[in-house]
């Protein structure tokens, strides 16, 4: 949903299924060497962070192509339903795509893993696992059998645990809610007694208006500042324990990839890098300036989830990521170089990361 130096760089032009797209170019087009892909994406149209960050990237590759690779890009249900641009990038129906992995664990469960996973690994630590811990060559396997290629986007970093209507004080408290949830924090939320549904962004609002949904989480106070939910909801609970970290992607047709020049291929990894590493850094001012508005103008009332319920939540989470593992042998080694990360980076971070926020957190002047 965020992001840091595994944030792709800087750079670079995309461009269509070589003989198929060139079939569909105007004839001077074609002379100049301009092509345009078509990107499809499962955000609202200019939506703050995610749909802004797909339209950004279309500018930096036709900037650093000197305009000779186009993006087109269609927003949720412009030319393809949301949580249908998977199979349409798959297809060649679009070029690419600009979206969240785990909304595709229905096409295998080890997508999940390529986002974000209850307790799983922060935006740091998954880009770590990405680029230097073996995760991008995992993901080009998987991705290939659906005639995929993946690229890592920007992270919206530790997410919010969500707007519930009633105040939740115990486990109890959980049980019966509607919940909107994606991917395996969704099932995490069943196996303690709630109800998980998922709905694409533009249709949670009115979901949670009309009491079809008791709760959801959606990014951070950012994003959830742009879809109004402090009108509906007060109650804003921290931590999310659901993703810790979340990455978004740009996904390719791998013959549209595999048809562009070596130069074109490196230009685009650098730009989606480049881009990441902003949509990232906009998360972070963005939810930081946000937040202050919930809660000075909207009079939001910030709550962090009970201890014994997140010490439950992580004890479930941990059956159903191993559960998830067991699909099938290639989610089964994706899950086995997860947790192998994970367990380094727990080591890393008590010394570092964690250390640090403890000691700034101590009661000291400072400025």
């Amino acid at each position: 949903m965020k992001r840091r130096s595994f944030l792709r760089g800087a750079a670079v032009t995309g461009v269509a299924g070589a003989a198929a797209a060139a079939s569909t170019f105007p004839t001077p087009a074609i002379a100049q060497g301009i092509r345009e892909l078509k990107m499809v994406t499962t955000w609202p149209k200019r939506f703050p962070g995610l749909g802004t960050a797909a339209e950004d990237l279309a500018v930096r590759v036709e900037a650093m192509s000197e305009g000779k690779l186009k993006i087109k890009v269609f927003a949720a249900g412009e030319l393809v339903p949301p949580f249908e641009s998977f199979d349409a990038v798959s297809s060649g129906t679009a070029d690419m795509s600009h979206s969240a992995a785990y909304y595709w664990q229905g096409k295998s469960k080890a997508f999940n893993f390529f986002t974000a996973v209850p307790f799983g690994l922060t935006g740091t630590e998954h880009a770590g696992w990405i680029y230097a811990g073996g995760g991008q060559e995992l993901w080009d396997e998987l991705a290939a059998g659906f005639n995929l290629k993946p690229f890592l986007r920007g992270s919206t970093g530790v997410q919010m645990g969500g707007w519930f209507r009633k105040e939740i004080n115990s486990l109890e408290d959980m049980k019966g809610l509607k919940i909107r949830m994606p991917g395996l924090g969704g099932e995490v939320l069943r196996r303690i007694g709630a109800a998980a549904v998922n709905l694409p962004g533009g249709e949670i609002f009115p979901a949670l208006q009309s009491g079809a949904i008791d709760a959801t989480e959606w990014v951070g106070p950012w994003n959830d500042l742009a879809f109004g939910f402090y009108k509906v909801a007060k109650n804003y609970y921290w931590p999310g324990f659901h993703e810790p970290g979340t990455s978004g992607e740009v996904l390719f047709n791998l013959d549209v990839w595999k048809s562009l020049p070596s130069d074109q291929q490196a230009m685009l990894d650098a730009v989606i890098q480049a881009q990441a590493w902003k949509e990232y850094a906009d998360f972070n001012t963005q939810n930081a300036n946000s937040l202050d508005v919930l809660v000075k103008k909207h009079g939001v009332q910030l709550k962090k989830f009970p201890d014994e319920l997140m010490a439950e939540i992580g004890r479930v989470s941990g059956q159903v990521v191993k559960e998830a593992a067991a699909e099938d042998a290639m989610t089964q080694k994706v899950y086995d170089s997860f947790i192998a990360y994970r367990t380094k980076s727990i080591g890393w971070a008590k010394i570092a990361d964690q250390a640090f926020w403890n000691a700034r957190s101590l009661p000291f002047k400072y400025g």
